[in-house]
């Protein structure tokens, strides 16, 4: 279950730095990071589109599969207890605890009105 965890984690990591990477990497109102990097020159590389539909495909399928990893993360660690693949147990049954009797002082006792 561990290695499922961490495999989960990898893809999720990956996944973050992949949304960051391909929004820094869109073209926007002006000159920003996609120019930087030389996204206005791709358009022969990615078609008659250009490249904001192939990046904003990305982005997209990136931002699904970071959204599906923390929802699986989540699941994991909210049925840790069960490994978050055992339904059939049931939970353990616990006796309700007793009160402790009150302690009494000087050997006196409390005196009830009939």
């Amino acid at each position: 279950m561990e290695a499922f965890k961490t495999l989960i984690w990898l893809v999720n990591i990956f996944s973050a730095i992949a949304v960051i990477f391909l929004v820094l990497m869109q073209h926007g109102k002006g000159a920003d990071a996609g120019a930087a990097f030389g996204t206005g020159s791709a358009q022969g590389v990615f078609g008659a589109s250009g490249s904001a539909n192939f990046l904003s495909r990305s982005t997209a399928i990136a931002a699904v599969v970071f959204f599906c990893t923390c929802l699986a993360l989540a699941y994991v660690h909210a049925n840790k207890n069960t490994g978050g693949l055992d339904f059939n147990t049931a939970p353990a049954q616990t006796a309700p605890a007793t009160p402790a009797a009150p302690a009494q002082q000087g050997g006196t006792q409390p005196v009830i009105p009939e």
